[in-house]
């Protein structure tokens, strides 16, 4: 819903700024992905649990105990066996201790965390979130994108279905007064974003002086990029719970070895849980790559969505600029198109995304403001028209295919003029789950060295491969990307 003024004002940055009040999604069970024919495959994906007095690993959610209410919820989300990170987190959780996991996209990761924080929460008799001006959630999560966010709020809705839990989310681009309101009327488990939670800490509407779960979703961007300073501030502000008195809670599908340090400051005896190769790709994601000069690109592009017809697709670009003008030209080449950026006003984002899920587009060009955490249900193809410079966004990317065993295929453009230092960085994905090496990227690959992760290498958390793709090209920060 938006406010009756049809044309937004300009904020202080120039920018375009509007009165948003999000509409709360009434169908809290109907949108969801549904486990793919290739769900049974996780069974044989590698778990690997290590840390000091390590809990032992469930095979299904009965073997975890848990509340009944918890286990109805469960079923209704169209949960019915666990997946390999949740068999590993979910007892780590239980145990109360800090956890580190890092799994392939598309494998449950918000479930892993928001199943265990729930149960315990209604074990422990936690009372219902009550009207205070000033609240104290005892469940703190960020994410570093508002769609991210938005997901993780539904899905915690989902899982406190009908207990006297109260999740609330709060993230820029909205009404402040609005999303003020929802969270003096009562709030255990609070979702945001990391400027909008400041926000609210520093005009005194939040402490954190109940928190009993410090939960950090694509916890290697919270931490990397952008974010860093906002973390700090929460994580030591004067009025949380100390490491060792609070439970950390760290997930991602990557885990950069220079992040896994900086991760260190924030963790307590704490335990890694790590399924497949970290870093790496989701087999079930088909990868190509194709050989298309830049100028290129845009028929290529046609061709392509020409020869897979309606399926639903997210294409992904380096600029807003790029993500706005190749929509527009899909839209004129009579391809139903929309975008999604971080210039975009909160409410077009959102829509992008609605249209998207509902089916009133196929297409949906976007930079990486949507790489992370996306579950959109029915995505059969993710196009990279412009490669990324940081090879961990391109596993992030491709993972919005091909989640939670379901099939899905990527096809990524290579201009050797523009990309040939990622070459190296490809090949090595590629080969990690076996797919196919294309004769010119392994030319372009030969002869620069490991370009990619070193194979000898161990990581901080775990006795094994912590993959490290190197950084070649600043990424833009939050603030220019405006995630948040």
């Amino acid at each position: 819903m938006i406010s009756e003024c049809p044309e937004p004002n300009l904020g202080p940055d120039g920018k375009p700024r509007e009165r948003y009040v999000p509409e709360e999604d009434p169908d809290l069970y109907g949108s969801r992905i549904t486990c793919g024919s290739n769900f049974t495959n996780f069974e044989r994906t590698p778990l690997m649990v290590t840390g000091k007095n390590a809990p032992n690993t469930i095979k299904t959610f009965e073997d975890a105990n848990l509340r009944a209410l918890v286990m109805e919820n469960i079923k209704k989300s169209g949960y019915h066996f666990p997946t390999p990170v949740q068999k590993g987190a979910i007892p780590v959780v239980l145990a109360r201790r800090d956890l580190i996991a890092s799994a392939i996209t598309g494998s449950g990761k918000t479930a892993a965390f928001l199943v265990p924080v729930v149960n315990i929460l209604l074990e422990k008799g936690c009372p219902g979130g009550s009207m205070n001006p000033v609240q104290q959630p005892e469940v703190v999560i960020i994410a570093p994108t508002r769609e991210l966010a938005i997901q993780i709020y539904n899905e915690a809705r989902k899982f406190a279905n009908n207990s006297v839990l109260k999740p609330v989310i709060i993230y820029g681009g909205t009404v402040v007064s609005h999303q003020l309101n929802q969270l003096q009327r009562g709030c255990n488990i609070l979702v945001a974003t990391p400027g909008r939670l400041k926000h609210f800490v520093q005009d005194g509407h939040l402490n954190f002086s109940n928190v009993q779960f410090l939960i950090l979703d694509e916890a290697d961007r919270m931490l990397d990029m952008g974010f860093g300073e906002d973390i700090q501030f929460i994580a030591g502000h004067q009025t949380m719970n100390p490491t060792g008195k609070r439970q950390t809670l760290m997930f991602s599908a990557t885990f950069p070895t220079d992040v896994q340090k900086l991760a260190m400051a924030y963790l307590y005896d704490y335990i890694f849980v790590n399924t497949g190769v970290v870093g790496g790709t989701n087999p079930d994601v088909e990868q190509e790559i194709l050989a298309v000069p830049k100028q290129q690109k845009k028929d290529k592009l046609v061709d392509v969505l020409g020869s897979i017809g309606d399926s639903r697709t997210i294409i992904f670009v380096d600029s807003k600029k790029t993500a706005d003008f190749i929509a527009s030209y899909l839209c004129k080449k009579n391809f139903q198109a929309t975008s999604i950026h971080g210039d975009r006003l909160q409410s077009q984002r959102e829509s992008a995304l609605r249209e998207l899920r509902q089916g009133v587009r196929s297409i949906l060009v976007a930079t990486n403001v949507a790489a992370r955490g996306l579950d959109i249900a029915g995505v059969e193809y993710v196009i990279n028209f412009d490669l990324p410079s940081d090879m961990e966004e391109y596993v992030h990317r491709i993972g919005r295919t091909g989640r939670v065993g379901n099939f899905g295929k990527s096809i990524s453009f290579y201009d050797e003029s523009y990309d040939a230092e990622k070459a190296g960085k490809l090949v090595e994905l590629l080969v990690a789950v076996n797919a196919t090496v294309p004769p010119f990227l392994e030319s372009a690959s030969s002869g620069m060295g490991a370009g990619g992760y070193d194979p000898q290498g161990s990581s901080l958390f775990a006795s094994q491969d912590m993959r490290r793709f190197g950084r070649k090209q600043p990424e833009p920060t939050a603030a220019e990307e405006g995630w948040d």
